[in-house]
């Protein structure tokens, strides 16, 4: 008896729950499922429970206390599911994160209390009003102190931002470009055991000598001059002890906060701030990994031997000797080119160009290029040679890329807004309803105000041309992305260097250079070659394609086969309309029906007040809201 009662409570509790996820179509754990049991039981059993009790109505009533269980168990679960905001949401895994959640909100009142202190907490909840005129420098430098008392990941935040003049507005470009990754060192025992931890062996017997006192120190690394064994100077950098733990605490504070000001405020919408602290993230953790750095640095280094370009100095790594959270380096000797001043005019100019072309060179023959060129990652060494140091973020462009790069440059050369215009649709990814002719026009006005001969660029134009690019919601892919912040903040570094350096006149002459060099004769034929390679196969089977068409011509059996709806994502989105549209229609027609039936009169008695009709109506009512409450489920999906 106890097995049957067992099995009869499962039917009643369990069921019911199990029946509505599947309708759903919700992934729910265990203790979710208990939980939409629980209340389903509950709630039939207060509603219909009472009416069970007679023992000739309880075998009729029985299916629909089902009902109700079921219909409230997939209320339930729609509830939770809301509550979630379209996360993955399991009790279990709230109740691990607890400890997180309480670690978090110590942090989250540091933050509170600095956004309140320069009065940004406005702007942060939407409540702002319209800032403009002097305002807005007010604004840049209240939101630069806060970043800067935020910490690591707050200030590489704003330095990020210090790039996007496709975003921001000058003032906080400005502001935000001095911001300082300068703090004092770590404490030289906590240094040697990240050493002890990396080296495999005290620092003492890896090097002939290793300077304890740091050269320099920032936020996340601090660099130590040491010695090896076989008398090389090198650079030695330690990763701060414990700064991945509050990076990535940070990190989640800071994609929590940028999910929350996209759903509340205008501006982050417009920003798109969650895909920004997504790209953020992922900068950050690859340059607290310096094997990511050494990968980068020799790639580039690689790259430059091959071209046989000395121009540019660059460090030799040592890898044998770094590992996640040591980088050793050959140490190069020079002034950083912030603080340096060239000999002469005629020197700052030729450096000028010698960085420009290398920057140039890495992006258009290399593919893999220093993407923050900014003065302190650049030496000017005794001899008057530019260095370029901290290869933690690079940009990469593969062939397609560089490629439609070369257009941009040589449509840039031209002046042509057509040819401009084309050029800068292959580099971006358009949206279907780009106004073509719209955008030629605006290209037209950006050449004339920037590319006329004889016009002095400036940071202005990578401004315009950022917001150009945002006004006709051209998606800009990352890599492009990053060429663009590299060539914008090279243009900020050459300003220092060489006061009324052309860079638009230099990119010309650099753009025609690379356009001579690929007709030489040894390049044309090295090019007609490969694309001859490439050909073969196609040409071998040209032939007999060009027999079976026309033969199929002179037959008359040539057709042309077009499949609608070949694209599986068409097909699938039609389906769902499809399934969501009859859904909406069955649910409505089995309400009707119901009370359609609970109004008729007569039909054979089930139980003292209770007719067949009456009983079926209330089961098509249970049913109806059932198929509805699935409708209004699906509708809060967006169609894949």
């Amino acid at each position: 008896m106890w097995l049957i009662g067992a099995l009869g409570a499962f039917v009643v509790i369990v069921v019911p729950a199990l029946l509505a996820r599947r309708l759903l179509g919700i992934q729910a754990g265990v203790l979710r499922v208990v939980i939409a049991a629980l209340v389903g039981i509950a709630v039939s059993g207060t509603v219909i429970g009472p009416q069970t009790r007679d023992p000739g109505r309880s075998t009729a009533l029985f299916p629909l206390m089902l009902g109700v269980g079921l219909l409230t168990a997939m209320v339930c679960f729609v509830v939770l599911d809301l509550v979630a905001t379209g996360r993955r949401f399991s009790p279990l895994g709230l109740l691990r994160s607890l400890r997180g959640r309480l670690a978090r909100a110590r942090r989250y009142s540091e933050i509170v209390t600095i956004v309140g202190r320069h009065g940004l907490a406005p702007y942060l909840t939407g409540r702002a009003r319209q800032t403009e005129g002097t305002r807005h420098q007010q604004l840049a430098r209240e939101l630069r102190e806060a970043l800067q008392a935020g910490g690591t990941t707050f200030v590489k935040l704003g330095q990020l931002m210090s790039t996007r003049r496709d975003l921001l507005p000058e003032p906080y470009l400005t502001e935000l470009s001095r911001l300082q990754d300068r703090v004092p060192p770590a404490p030289w025992p906590q240094v040697e055991a990240v050493l002890l931890e990396s080296l495999g062996a005290p620092p003492q017997e890896v090097f002939a000598e290793f300077d304890r006192e740091p050269l320099a120190a920032a936020s996340v690394a601090q660099v130590h001059a040491a010695v090896l064994r076989d008398g090389t100077r090198v650079i030695v950098k330690v990763r701060r002890p414990g700064v991945d733990r509050l990076v990535e605490r940070d990190l989640d504070i800071v994609g929590r906060l940028a999910r929350t000001l996209e759903q509340r405020t205008g501006w982050g919408r417009s920003l798109g701030l969650t895909e920004l602290a997504h790209g953020f993230a992922a900068a950050l953790r690859e340059e607290l990994d310096f094997r990511v750095e050494a990968r980068n640095l020799t790639v580039v280094r690689r790259a430059a031997e091959e071209r046989r370009d000395g121009s540019v100095v660059l460090p030799a790594v040592h890898e044998e000797l770094s590992t996640e959270r040591t980088l050793v380096m050959s140490r190069i000797d020079g002034v950083p080119l912030g603080r340096a001043r060239p000999d002469s005019p005629e020197h700052g100019a030729k450096l000028a160009r010698t960085l420009l072309t290398a920057l140039l060179d890495q992006i258009m023959y290399d593919g893999v290029f220093h993407a923050d060129p900014h003065p302190g990652n650049i030496l000017l060494l005794p001899d008057g040679s530019p260095a370029l140091l901290d290869f933690g973020s690079v940009g990469r462009l593969d062939g397609g890329l560089r490629a439609s790069m070369v257009g941009l440059f040589l449509a840039v050369d031209s002046g042509d807004p057509a040819a401009l215009r084309d050029a800068l649709l292959e580099v971006t990814e358009r949206p279907e309803d780009v106004d073509e002719q719209r955008l030629q026009r605006a290209l037209g006005q950006f050449s004339g105000r920037h590319l006329a001969r004889g016009a002095a660029p400036d940071v202005r134009m990578f401004t315009d041309l950022f917001r150009l690019v945002a006004d006709f919601r051209l998606a800009v892919p990352p890599e492009i992305a990053a060429v663009f912040r590299a060539l914008a903040t090279l243009e900020g570094t050459l300003s220092r260097v060489s006061a009324g350096f052309d860079i638009l006149a230099a990119s010309r002459s650099y753009a025609a250079s690379r356009f001579a060099r690929q007709l030489e004769p040894g390049t044309v034929r090295d090019a007609a070659r490969d694309e001859l390679v490439t050909l073969l196969p196609v040409l071998r089977r040209l032939p007999r394609r060009l027999d079976r068409i026309t033969g199929a011509l002179e037959e008359g059996r040539l057709g042309v086969n077009v499949r609608l709806l070949a694209d599986p994502r068409d097909r699938r989105v039609i389906s769902e309309l499809l399934s969501r549209v009859l859904l909406a229609g069955l649910g409505v027609f089995f309400g009707l029906l119901g009370v359609r039936l609970l109004g008729m009169e007569g039909g054979p008695e089930v139980t003292a007040g209770l007719s067949l009709y009456g009983l079926i109506g209330y089961h098509l009512l249970v049913l109806s809201a059932a198929v509805v409450l699935r409708t209004v489920h699906t509708l809060t999906r967006p169609l894949s």
